[in-house]
């Protein structure tokens, strides 16, 4: 079997170890006599693996003793609701710094219960940079920001000071890349099938304070009830959660840290960059200081070159480099399943590409 190398911005590309180790322990996990798959949520083997996922994750971000760790269903998008439904006050309002599709969409839910402000937004710019200097009014109940932006491909390098106004951060597709100071934040949360693992799974992460009993709200709903019952409320997407204990065991593993895996994470991307940038076919848009290391976004001036090289690249075995369809062109996620060997097929399969056109 030849495995592909898969850029897709999610579900996104594994380590091989993980997969590998998965694929070992499918038939029967342990000496349980079962897989994973089959497993009471309630059975004290499968709390010993959430115990033990939540400890390295809050190894892993050193996540400070005053937050709640959540492993919910419905995605990044439901956090889109349940944001505002558990942290907007009666009358309250919130603000969000809009840089996107995931801002936009997140904008849009907020104002279904209640009032969202736009502090700032990159639309004039097409979204290519992330707003600077942004104001924080302090009568807000909280700030939102998308911290990476997978479609257009921008990243948060500093964030804004909120003053004692709660940061809200959807880091779907830069957790784990790098070290983060979670006591900046009020509320964390990330789909899983980027960095984290598989689809199925969102991790919460939420600051005490900020989980108040709202008995109007849908049980499944409230953090305050899935705190309660330590995301055990119904039941929680098992395998996903064995997955992401599996990633996490993997970086420890192979980098002992986010701040090596952080190191790796820039040297793979410097190098798409770097082509990128010294290249006559192919370019990216997106302003320098505001470029993420997640998500590479890139074209030609030829949409139907464009297509010509998603062909080539999958030809290759280089598979899901089509761009979102709201901006075209191409898109490289370069998650932390994605090796430095893929990446360097990725350059080499672009420069043959580009010799090939010039000969043309």
């Amino acid at each position: 079997m030849t495995r592909v190398l898969n850029f897709s911005a999610g579900p996104s590309q594994l380590p091989l170890t993980v997969v590998q180790k998965a694929a070992a322990q499918l038939l029967e996990y342990g000496t349980s006599g079962q897989s994973v798959m089959e497993m009471s949520h309630r059975s004290s083997t499968f709390l010993e693996i959430v115990r033990e996922t939540e400890r390295r994750l809050r190894s892993l971000l050193q996540i400070p003793q005053n937050y709640r760790v959540l492993f919910l269903q419905g995605g990044a998008s439901l956090q889109f609701s349940m944001v505002p439904m558990n942290l907007l006050k009666p009358k309250g309002k919130a603000g969000i710094i809009h840089t996107g599709t995931w801002t936009k969409k997140a904008i849009e839910e907020c104002r279904k219960f209640g009032e969202c402000v736009v502090l700032a937004s990159g639309e004039a710019d097409h979204f290519h940079s992330i707003p600077k200097d942004v104001i924080v009014p302090q009568d807000l109940d909280y700030v939102y920001l998308c911290e990476n932006n997978t479609i257009i491909g921008t990243k948060y390098k500093t964030l804004p000071e909120c003053g004692h106004v709660p940061l809200v951060a959807d880091c779907s597709s830069c957790i784990l890349s790098e070290p983060m100071d979670v006591s900046r934040y009020g509320l964390i949360f990330a789909g899983a099938q980027k960095n984290m693992g598989i689809a199925g799974l969102t991790v919460v992460i939420v600051r005490d304070d900020l989980i108040e009993e709202r008995p109007e709200l849908p049980s499944m709903m409230s953090y305050a009830v899935q705190v309660k019952h330590e995301s055990m409320f119904n039941t929680p997407p098992t395998f996903a959660i064995y997955m992401l204990g599996l990633v996490l065991e993997w970086i420890e593993t192979e980098f002992q840290d986010l701040k090596a895996l952080q190191s790796y994470n820039q040297r793979k991307v410097a190098l798409l960059y770097d082509y990128l940038d010294s290249s006559a076919l192919f370019k990216n848009e997106v302003k320098k200081e505001d470029r993420s290391m997640m998500n590479v976004p890139f074209m030609t001036d030829d949409p139907q070159l464009d297509a010509k090289f998603i062909a080539y690249a999958q030809a290759e075995g280089l598979v899901n480099l089509k761009g979102h369809r709201s901006v075209g062109g191409m898109r490289a996620s370069i998650y932390n399943g994605m090796p430095m060997e893929g990446v360097e097929k990725l350059v080499e399969v672009m420069k043959r590409f580009e010799e090939a056109q010039a000969i043309c």
